[in-house]
Protein backbone atom coordinates (compact mmCIF):
# COMPACT_ATOMS: atom_id res chain seq x y z
CA UNK A 1 0.00 0.00 0.00
CA UNK A 2 1.05 3.23 -0.79
CA UNK A 3 1.88 5.67 1.92
CA UNK A 4 -0.31 8.89 1.86
CA UNK A 5 1.52 12.10 1.31
CA UNK A 6 1.15 15.37 2.84
CA UNK A 7 -1.89 17.40 1.98
CA UNK A 8 0.59 20.52 2.68
CA UNK A 9 3.42 19.74 0.21
CA UNK A 10 1.12 19.56 -2.85
CA UNK A 11 0.62 22.99 -2.20
CA UNK A 12 3.76 23.80 -4.23
CA UNK A 13 3.11 21.57 -6.99
CA UNK A 14 -0.64 22.26 -7.13
CA UNK A 15 0.39 26.06 -7.48
CA UNK A 16 2.37 25.14 -10.64
CA UNK A 17 -0.41 23.91 -12.08
CA UNK A 18 -2.42 27.06 -11.06
CA UNK A 19 0.15 29.66 -12.42
CA UNK A 20 1.78 28.42 -15.10
CA UNK A 21 0.05 30.18 -17.94
CA UNK A 22 1.12 33.59 -16.50
CA UNK A 23 3.43 36.62 -17.82
CA UNK A 24 6.70 36.44 -19.22
CA UNK A 25 8.08 38.23 -22.13
CA UNK A 26 5.62 36.57 -25.20
CA UNK A 27 4.50 38.03 -28.30
CA UNK A 28 2.49 35.19 -29.50
CA UNK A 29 0.07 34.30 -31.92
CA UNK A 30 -2.34 31.72 -31.64
CA UNK A 31 -5.14 29.88 -33.35
CA UNK A 32 -8.25 29.71 -31.53
CA UNK A 33 -7.59 28.01 -27.37
CA UNK A 34 -4.14 26.98 -28.47
CA UNK A 35 -0.81 27.99 -27.97
CA UNK A 36 1.21 28.81 -30.59
CA UNK A 37 4.70 30.53 -32.22
CA UNK A 38 5.18 33.88 -31.51
CA UNK A 39 5.07 36.33 -34.72
CA UNK A 40 9.01 37.56 -33.33
CA UNK A 41 10.65 36.92 -30.12
CA UNK A 42 12.36 40.55 -29.18
CA UNK A 43 12.86 40.75 -25.62
CA UNK A 44 11.78 43.59 -23.43
CA UNK A 45 14.93 45.80 -22.45
CA UNK A 46 15.07 48.87 -19.92
CA UNK A 47 16.08 52.63 -21.61
CA UNK A 48 19.45 53.30 -21.40
CA UNK A 49 19.59 55.93 -18.97
CA UNK A 50 23.28 56.77 -18.58
CA UNK A 51 23.23 54.92 -14.53
CA UNK A 52 24.83 51.84 -13.71
CA UNK A 53 21.08 50.90 -11.27
CA UNK A 54 18.00 51.03 -13.17
CA UNK A 55 17.29 52.70 -9.31
CA UNK A 56 19.35 55.40 -9.75
CA UNK A 57 17.64 56.38 -12.75
CA UNK A 58 17.00 60.38 -13.26
CA UNK A 59 12.85 60.90 -13.57
CA UNK A 60 11.49 60.99 -16.71
CA UNK A 61 10.62 64.68 -18.27
CA UNK A 62 7.53 64.39 -20.06
CA UNK A 63 7.68 67.23 -22.20
CA UNK A 64 10.54 65.19 -23.91
CA UNK A 65 9.26 61.77 -23.42
CA UNK A 66 5.59 61.78 -22.55
CA UNK A 67 4.74 58.00 -22.99
CA UNK A 68 6.00 55.26 -20.55
CA UNK A 69 5.83 51.72 -21.98
CA UNK A 70 6.53 48.40 -20.98
CA UNK A 71 5.70 44.48 -21.02
CA UNK A 72 3.31 43.16 -18.14
CA UNK A 73 4.71 41.00 -15.50
CA UNK A 74 2.91 38.78 -12.73
CA UNK A 75 6.17 37.46 -11.02
CA UNK A 76 6.89 36.83 -7.52
CA UNK A 77 9.77 35.16 -7.12
CA UNK A 78 11.73 38.25 -6.16
CA UNK A 79 10.10 38.41 -3.00
CA UNK A 80 9.59 35.07 -1.79
CA UNK A 81 13.30 34.94 -2.48
CA UNK A 82 13.58 38.00 -0.34
CA UNK A 83 11.43 36.83 2.30
CA UNK A 84 13.18 33.06 2.99
CA UNK A 85 16.51 35.31 3.17
CA UNK A 86 15.42 37.49 6.02
CA UNK A 87 13.64 34.86 7.58
CA UNK A 88 16.88 33.19 7.74
CA UNK A 89 18.60 35.99 8.66
CA UNK A 90 20.82 37.26 6.08
CA UNK A 91 19.86 40.58 3.45
CA UNK A 92 19.06 39.76 0.01
CA UNK A 93 21.70 40.68 -2.69
CA UNK A 94 20.23 43.57 -4.11
CA UNK A 95 20.53 42.91 -7.81
CA UNK A 96 17.63 39.86 -6.61
CA UNK A 97 14.85 42.70 -5.42
CA UNK A 98 12.63 44.06 -8.40
CA UNK A 99 10.05 45.74 -6.53
CA UNK A 100 7.46 45.32 -8.98
CA UNK A 101 7.71 41.80 -8.05
CA UNK A 102 7.40 42.58 -4.24
CA UNK A 103 4.16 44.55 -5.14
CA UNK A 104 2.64 41.71 -7.33
CA UNK A 105 2.95 39.10 -4.27
CA UNK A 106 -0.02 40.98 -2.56
CA UNK A 107 -3.45 40.73 -2.86
CA UNK A 108 -5.69 43.74 -5.00
CA UNK A 109 -8.93 44.58 -4.45
CA UNK A 110 -9.40 45.40 -8.38
CA UNK A 111 -12.23 44.91 -10.12
CA UNK A 112 -12.47 42.43 -12.92
CA UNK A 113 -13.66 42.38 -16.45
CA UNK A 114 -16.52 41.03 -17.72
CA UNK A 115 -15.15 39.01 -20.41
CA UNK A 116 -11.24 37.86 -21.27
CA UNK A 117 -8.40 41.06 -21.04
CA UNK A 118 -8.13 43.24 -18.15
CA UNK A 119 -10.17 46.21 -16.58
CA UNK A 120 -8.31 49.57 -15.70
CA UNK A 121 -7.87 50.47 -12.53
CA UNK A 122 -6.90 54.41 -11.69
CA UNK A 123 -5.73 56.16 -8.07
CA UNK A 124 -3.08 58.17 -6.30
CA UNK A 125 -2.15 60.51 -3.70
CA UNK A 126 0.33 63.21 -2.75
CA UNK A 127 3.16 62.18 -0.46
CA UNK A 128 3.63 64.15 2.79
CA UNK A 129 6.59 67.31 2.51
CA UNK A 130 7.40 67.00 -1.48
CA UNK A 131 3.82 67.56 -3.21
CA UNK A 132 5.35 64.58 -5.19
CA UNK A 133 1.91 62.19 -6.42
CA UNK A 134 1.95 58.82 -6.28
CA UNK A 135 -0.12 57.24 -9.39
CA UNK A 136 -1.29 53.55 -9.08
CA UNK A 137 -2.42 51.43 -12.44
CA UNK A 138 -4.07 48.55 -11.84
CA UNK A 139 -4.53 45.89 -14.21
CA UNK A 140 -6.99 43.07 -13.06
CA UNK A 141 -7.98 39.74 -15.44
CA UNK A 142 -11.50 37.90 -14.53
CA UNK A 143 -10.58 34.74 -12.37
CA UNK A 144 -12.05 30.98 -13.80
CA UNK A 145 -13.58 28.58 -12.17
CA UNK A 146 -10.96 25.30 -12.58
CA UNK A 147 -13.19 23.00 -13.69
CA UNK A 148 -13.90 24.21 -17.15
CA UNK A 149 -10.29 24.69 -17.88
CA UNK A 150 -8.75 23.13 -20.93
CA UNK A 151 -6.99 19.24 -20.71
CA UNK A 152 -3.24 20.06 -19.45
CA UNK A 153 0.17 18.11 -21.09
CA UNK A 154 2.62 18.64 -18.01
CA UNK A 155 6.31 17.91 -18.48
CA UNK A 156 8.34 18.43 -15.23
CA UNK A 157 12.24 18.85 -15.54
CA UNK A 158 13.44 18.24 -12.07
CA UNK A 159 16.87 18.80 -10.70
CA UNK A 160 17.95 15.60 -8.98
CA UNK A 161 21.16 17.17 -8.85
CA UNK A 162 23.66 16.21 -5.04
CA UNK A 163 22.46 20.27 -4.26
CA UNK A 164 18.74 19.24 -3.93
CA UNK A 165 19.17 16.58 -0.89
CA UNK A 166 19.87 19.37 1.41
CA UNK A 167 17.05 20.47 3.05
CA UNK A 168 14.46 18.49 2.03
CA UNK A 169 14.00 19.99 -1.23
CA UNK A 170 13.85 16.71 -3.15
CA UNK A 171 11.62 14.93 -0.76
CA UNK A 172 8.98 18.39 -1.08
CA UNK A 173 9.08 17.51 -4.56
CA UNK A 174 8.49 14.18 -4.68
CA UNK A 175 5.85 14.82 -1.85
CA UNK A 176 4.25 17.02 -4.36
CA UNK A 177 4.39 15.18 -7.33
CA UNK A 178 2.66 12.28 -5.62
CA UNK A 179 -0.25 14.24 -4.31
CA UNK A 180 -0.36 15.85 -7.98
CA UNK A 181 -1.61 13.37 -9.60
CA UNK A 182 -4.06 12.72 -7.57
CA UNK A 183 -5.53 16.06 -8.28
CA UNK A 184 -5.43 16.27 -12.14
CA UNK A 185 -8.29 15.10 -14.07
CA UNK A 186 -7.55 11.08 -15.77
CA UNK A 187 -7.53 12.72 -19.40
CA UNK A 188 -4.58 15.18 -18.29
CA UNK A 189 -1.10 13.97 -18.96
CA UNK A 190 2.20 14.73 -17.34
CA UNK A 191 5.73 13.61 -18.17
CA UNK A 192 8.70 13.26 -15.02
CA UNK A 193 12.48 14.12 -16.41
CA UNK A 194 15.02 13.98 -14.32
CA UNK A 195 18.77 15.92 -14.71
CA UNK A 196 21.51 16.07 -12.91
CA UNK A 197 25.25 14.98 -14.63
CA UNK A 198 22.20 13.85 -17.86
CA UNK A 199 18.95 13.87 -18.69
CA UNK A 200 16.75 11.01 -18.10
CA UNK A 201 13.65 10.36 -19.34
CA UNK A 202 11.59 8.58 -16.66
CA UNK A 203 8.23 8.57 -17.91
CA UNK A 204 6.82 10.14 -21.07
CA UNK A 205 3.72 12.16 -21.28
CA UNK A 206 1.03 9.79 -19.74
CA UNK A 207 -2.42 9.65 -18.77
CA UNK A 208 -3.18 10.58 -15.23
CA UNK A 209 -5.24 7.89 -15.39
CA UNK A 210 -2.30 5.58 -15.04
CA UNK A 211 -1.09 7.03 -11.63
CA UNK A 212 0.68 3.45 -10.50
CA UNK A 213 3.01 4.55 -13.64
CA UNK A 214 3.33 8.08 -12.77
CA UNK A 215 4.15 7.33 -8.84
CA UNK A 216 6.87 4.40 -9.82
CA UNK A 217 8.93 7.16 -11.56
CA UNK A 218 8.28 9.51 -8.88
CA UNK A 219 9.51 7.22 -6.97
CA UNK A 220 12.83 7.18 -9.10
CA UNK A 221 13.82 10.35 -8.21
CA UNK A 222 16.96 10.89 -6.41
CA UNK A 223 19.63 13.02 -5.87
CA UNK A 224 23.30 13.05 -6.40
CA UNK A 225 25.71 14.54 -9.27
CA UNK A 226 26.63 17.68 -11.13
CA UNK A 227 23.72 20.02 -12.76
CA UNK A 228 23.39 19.86 -16.65
CA UNK A 229 20.69 22.78 -16.33
CA UNK A 230 20.77 23.52 -20.15
CA UNK A 231 20.57 19.12 -21.55
CA UNK A 232 17.69 18.92 -18.91
CA UNK A 233 15.68 22.09 -20.20
CA UNK A 234 15.99 20.68 -23.51
CA UNK A 235 14.98 17.16 -23.14
CA UNK A 236 11.76 18.24 -21.11
CA UNK A 237 11.39 20.57 -24.40
CA UNK A 238 12.07 17.44 -26.42
CA UNK A 239 9.27 15.21 -24.63
CA UNK A 240 6.82 17.74 -24.60
CA UNK A 241 7.01 18.68 -28.26
CA UNK A 242 6.56 14.68 -28.94
CA UNK A 243 3.94 14.62 -27.07
CA UNK A 244 2.44 17.89 -28.01
CA UNK A 245 -1.47 17.79 -27.72
CA UNK A 246 -3.39 20.60 -29.71
CA UNK A 247 -6.31 22.14 -28.35
CA UNK A 248 -4.42 21.30 -24.36
CA UNK A 249 -2.19 23.61 -22.39
CA UNK A 250 0.83 22.39 -22.86
CA UNK A 251 3.67 23.60 -20.31
CA UNK A 252 7.07 22.67 -19.18
CA UNK A 253 7.69 22.98 -15.76
CA UNK A 254 11.25 22.87 -14.36
CA UNK A 255 12.12 22.81 -10.56
CA UNK A 256 15.27 23.70 -9.91
CA UNK A 257 17.90 25.90 -7.69
CA UNK A 258 18.86 27.65 -10.78
CA UNK A 259 22.92 26.74 -10.48
CA UNK A 260 24.28 25.30 -13.70
CA UNK A 261 27.31 23.59 -13.23
CA UNK A 262 27.92 21.08 -16.07
CA UNK A 263 27.22 21.06 -19.87
CA UNK A 264 25.62 24.35 -20.95
CA UNK A 265 26.57 26.76 -18.10
CA UNK A 266 26.42 29.34 -20.53
CA UNK A 267 23.01 31.33 -19.75
CA UNK A 268 22.33 32.61 -23.57
CA UNK A 269 22.98 29.57 -25.01
CA UNK A 270 20.43 27.84 -22.75
CA UNK A 271 18.33 30.86 -23.45
CA UNK A 272 18.25 30.73 -26.75
CA UNK A 273 16.97 27.37 -26.83
CA UNK A 274 14.27 27.84 -24.49
CA UNK A 275 12.74 31.00 -26.66
CA UNK A 276 13.07 28.58 -29.82
CA UNK A 277 10.57 26.57 -27.82
CA UNK A 278 8.42 28.42 -26.70
CA UNK A 279 8.28 29.57 -30.18
CA UNK A 280 6.56 26.40 -30.93
CA UNK A 281 3.66 26.53 -28.18
CA UNK A 282 5.04 25.04 -25.19
CA UNK A 283 5.48 27.49 -22.70
CA UNK A 284 7.69 27.46 -19.24
CA UNK A 285 7.28 27.68 -15.18
CA UNK A 286 10.65 28.35 -13.33
CA UNK A 287 10.19 27.01 -9.69
CA UNK A 288 12.87 28.11 -7.44
CA UNK A 289 13.88 26.21 -4.59
CA UNK A 290 17.01 26.76 -2.26
CA UNK A 291 19.20 29.13 -0.60
CA UNK A 292 21.95 28.90 -2.84
CA UNK A 293 19.62 30.66 -5.89
CA UNK A 294 19.93 31.15 -9.43
CA UNK A 295 17.93 34.01 -9.42
CA UNK A 296 19.14 35.78 -12.67
CA UNK A 297 19.04 32.86 -14.72
CA UNK A 298 15.73 31.43 -13.29
CA UNK A 299 14.25 35.10 -14.35
CA UNK A 300 15.94 35.09 -17.45
CA UNK A 301 14.20 31.53 -18.35
CA UNK A 302 10.81 32.41 -17.59
CA UNK A 303 10.51 36.18 -19.54
CA UNK A 304 12.16 33.94 -22.86
CA UNK A 305 9.88 30.58 -22.32
CA UNK A 306 7.17 33.22 -22.45
CA UNK A 307 6.35 31.66 -18.61
CA UNK A 308 6.30 33.00 -15.05
CA UNK A 309 8.88 32.62 -12.27
CA UNK A 310 8.19 31.94 -8.58
CA UNK A 311 9.97 30.66 -5.69
CA UNK A 312 8.97 28.23 -2.90
CA UNK A 313 10.78 29.09 0.70
CA UNK A 314 9.20 26.84 2.85
CA UNK A 315 6.07 24.46 3.22
CA UNK A 316 3.99 27.39 5.01
CA UNK A 317 4.96 29.73 1.95
CA UNK A 318 3.87 27.18 -0.57
CA UNK A 319 0.37 26.36 0.93
CA UNK A 320 -0.38 30.60 1.44
CA UNK A 321 1.11 31.34 -1.85
CA UNK A 322 -0.50 28.36 -4.23
CA UNK A 323 -3.31 27.40 -2.68
CA UNK A 324 -4.87 31.24 -0.82
CA UNK A 325 -3.53 33.65 -2.97
CA UNK A 326 -3.29 32.17 -6.61
CA UNK A 327 -6.46 31.69 -8.23
CA UNK A 328 -5.21 31.65 -11.88
CA UNK A 329 -5.18 28.03 -13.84
CA UNK A 330 -3.69 26.85 -16.48
CA UNK A 331 -5.52 29.16 -19.47
CA UNK A 332 -4.53 31.92 -20.32
CA UNK A 333 -6.51 35.30 -20.56
CA UNK A 334 -4.00 37.65 -22.41
CA UNK A 335 -1.19 37.03 -24.72
CA UNK A 336 1.70 39.62 -25.35
CA UNK A 337 0.07 42.02 -22.82
CA UNK A 338 1.47 45.39 -22.42
CA UNK A 339 0.98 48.72 -20.88
CA UNK A 340 1.38 52.44 -22.09
CA UNK A 341 0.73 55.18 -20.04
CA UNK A 342 0.31 58.65 -21.61
CA UNK A 343 1.44 61.85 -19.61
CA UNK A 344 0.10 65.11 -20.85
CA UNK A 345 3.34 67.43 -21.26
CA UNK A 346 1.21 70.54 -20.09
CA UNK A 347 0.20 69.09 -16.61
CA UNK A 348 2.98 66.77 -16.10
CA UNK A 349 6.78 67.95 -15.73
CA UNK A 350 8.06 64.52 -14.98
CA UNK A 351 7.83 60.74 -13.70
CA UNK A 352 9.31 57.74 -12.55
CA UNK A 353 8.26 54.63 -12.64
CA UNK A 354 9.02 52.45 -9.78
CA UNK A 355 10.49 48.43 -10.99
CA UNK A 356 9.98 47.21 -14.20
CA UNK A 357 13.56 47.28 -14.93
CA UNK A 358 14.39 44.64 -17.96
CA UNK A 359 10.16 45.19 -19.28
CA UNK A 360 10.96 48.42 -20.41
CA UNK A 361 10.03 49.23 -24.44
CA UNK A 362 9.84 51.79 -26.96
CA UNK A 363 6.90 53.46 -27.29
CA UNK A 364 6.28 52.76 -30.91
CA UNK A 365 6.47 48.85 -29.31
CA UNK A 366 3.05 48.97 -27.95
CA UNK A 367 1.16 48.69 -31.29
CA UNK A 368 3.74 46.58 -32.36
CA UNK A 369 2.07 43.26 -32.16
CA UNK A 370 5.39 41.54 -33.19
CA UNK A 371 6.72 42.57 -30.04
CA UNK A 372 6.80 40.27 -26.64
CA UNK A 373 4.53 41.12 -24.43
CA UNK A 374 3.42 38.92 -20.97
CA UNK A 375 1.53 36.20 -20.58
CA UNK A 376 -1.34 36.64 -18.22
CA UNK A 377 -3.79 34.08 -16.62
CA UNK A 378 -6.88 34.35 -15.24
CA UNK A 379 -7.61 36.16 -11.52
CA UNK A 380 -3.79 38.25 -11.78
CA UNK A 381 -3.45 41.57 -11.01
CA UNK A 382 -0.52 43.35 -12.60
CA UNK A 383 0.47 47.05 -10.57
CA UNK A 384 2.43 49.83 -12.13
CA UNK A 385 3.44 52.93 -9.31
CA UNK A 386 4.71 56.04 -10.73
CA UNK A 387 6.02 59.21 -8.91
CA UNK A 388 4.77 62.25 -10.47
CA UNK A 389 5.77 65.83 -10.02
CA UNK A 390 3.04 68.11 -11.80
CA UNK A 391 3.24 71.59 -13.27
CA UNK A 392 2.57 74.67 -11.57
CA UNK A 393 -1.41 74.90 -11.45
CA UNK A 394 -1.84 71.81 -13.25
CA UNK A 395 -5.73 70.64 -13.79
CA UNK A 396 -7.22 68.10 -15.84
CA UNK A 397 -5.94 65.16 -17.36
CA UNK A 398 -3.01 64.20 -16.09
CA UNK A 399 -2.59 61.03 -18.45
CA UNK A 400 -4.43 58.13 -19.66
CA UNK A 401 -3.43 54.63 -18.87
CA UNK A 402 -3.57 51.81 -22.11
CA UNK A 403 -3.25 48.14 -21.89
CA UNK A 404 -2.89 46.11 -25.44
CA UNK A 405 -3.48 42.30 -25.60
CA UNK A 406 -4.10 39.51 -27.66
CA UNK A 407 -7.40 37.58 -27.27
CA UNK A 408 -6.40 33.83 -26.86
CA UNK A 409 -9.32 32.84 -28.38
CA UNK A 410 -10.12 35.23 -31.13
CA UNK A 411 -6.45 36.11 -31.67
CA UNK A 412 -7.10 39.81 -32.23
CA UNK A 413 -5.70 42.63 -30.53
CA UNK A 414 -7.40 44.24 -27.89
CA UNK A 415 -7.18 47.27 -25.79
CA UNK A 416 -8.54 48.84 -22.30
CA UNK A 417 -7.80 52.44 -21.25
CA UNK A 418 -8.73 54.99 -18.02
CA UNK A 419 -7.88 58.44 -17.82
CA UNK A 420 -6.09 60.16 -14.68
CA UNK A 421 -7.17 63.25 -13.69
CA UNK A 422 -5.55 65.51 -11.27
CA UNK A 423 -8.11 65.02 -8.83
CA UNK A 424 -7.22 61.64 -8.86
CA UNK A 425 -4.19 62.42 -7.32
CA UNK A 426 -4.90 65.13 -4.95
CA UNK A 427 -5.76 63.40 -1.65
CA UNK A 428 -3.35 62.79 0.89
CA UNK A 429 -1.79 59.90 1.47
CA UNK A 430 -2.45 59.31 5.22
CA UNK A 431 -6.32 59.25 3.68
CA UNK A 432 -5.73 56.60 0.46
CA UNK A 433 -7.48 53.24 0.85
CA UNK A 434 -5.08 50.68 2.81
CA UNK A 435 -4.24 48.74 -0.38
CA UNK A 436 -2.48 52.03 -2.20
CA UNK A 437 -0.89 53.08 1.20
CA UNK A 438 0.49 49.21 1.35
CA UNK A 439 2.04 49.19 -2.45
CA UNK A 440 3.49 52.29 -1.62
CA UNK A 441 4.84 51.00 1.54
CA UNK A 442 5.94 47.61 -0.17
CA UNK A 443 7.74 49.54 -3.31
CA UNK A 444 9.43 51.70 -0.93
CA UNK A 445 10.66 48.72 0.67
CA UNK A 446 11.99 46.79 -2.04
CA UNK A 447 13.99 50.23 -3.47
CA UNK A 448 15.58 50.62 0.25
CA UNK A 449 16.62 46.75 0.32
CA UNK A 450 18.88 47.30 -2.88
CA UNK A 451 19.81 50.47 -2.27
CA UNK A 452 18.34 53.25 -4.47
CA UNK A 453 18.95 56.30 -4.89
CA UNK A 454 15.33 57.29 -3.88
CA UNK A 455 14.84 55.47 -0.85
CA UNK A 456 17.80 56.98 0.64
CA UNK A 457 15.50 59.13 3.31
CA UNK A 458 13.16 56.17 3.93
CA UNK A 459 12.48 54.83 7.52
CA UNK A 460 11.74 51.21 8.37
CA UNK A 461 9.89 51.96 11.45
CA UNK A 462 7.77 54.07 9.37
CA UNK A 463 7.36 51.97 6.38
CA UNK A 464 6.47 48.61 8.43
CA UNK A 465 3.54 50.82 11.06
CA UNK A 466 2.18 51.79 7.60
CA UNK A 467 2.02 48.47 6.65
CA UNK A 468 0.53 47.39 10.00
CA UNK A 469 -1.93 49.53 9.87
CA UNK A 470 -2.99 48.34 6.26
CA UNK A 471 -3.04 45.13 7.51
CA UNK A 472 -5.48 45.95 10.30
CA UNK A 473 -7.42 47.57 7.58
CA UNK A 474 -7.79 44.22 5.14
CA UNK A 475 -7.53 41.72 7.72
CA UNK A 476 -4.10 40.74 5.51
CA UNK A 477 -1.80 38.51 7.96
CA UNK A 478 0.67 38.63 4.97
CA UNK A 479 0.95 42.30 5.52
CA UNK A 480 1.67 41.58 9.35
CA UNK A 481 4.64 39.59 7.99
CA UNK A 482 5.85 41.90 6.04
CA UNK A 483 6.12 44.59 8.82
CA UNK A 484 8.39 41.83 10.44
CA UNK A 485 10.32 41.38 7.76
CA UNK A 486 11.06 45.52 7.35
CA UNK A 487 11.92 45.00 10.96
CA UNK A 488 14.13 42.65 10.24
CA UNK A 489 15.70 43.95 7.50
CA UNK A 490 15.94 47.54 9.35
CA UNK A 491 18.40 45.49 12.43
CA UNK A 492 20.13 43.47 10.09
CA UNK A 493 21.35 46.91 8.38
CA UNK A 494 22.27 48.27 11.50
Amino acid sequence: MRIVRSVTVVAALAGLALVAGCSGHGGNRSSAGTDSAPRKVTGATAPATGTARPGDAPPVDARTTPKSTFALDVDTASYSYARRQLTAGSLPDPSTVRPEEFVNAFRQDYAQPAGSGFAVTEDGATLPDSGTRVMRVGLQTRSEDAGTRRDVALTFAIDTSGSMDYDGKLGLVKDALHTLVRQLRPSDRVAIVAYADEPRVLRELTAVSDRDALDDAIDELSASGSTDLGSGVETAYRVARDGYRKGATNRVILLSDGLANQGDTDSKTILDKVSDQAGRGITLLCVGVGGDYGDALMEQLADHGHGMAVYVGDRAEARRTFTTELTANLSVRARAAKAQVEFDPKQVRSYRLIGFDDRRLAADDFRNDSVDGGWVGPGHSVTALYEVTLAPKATGRVATARVRWQDPESDGAKEASRTVSVSDLDGALADATPRLRADRAVAEFAEWLRGDRYASDVRPESLASTVDAAADATEGPQLHELAKLIRTAANLKD
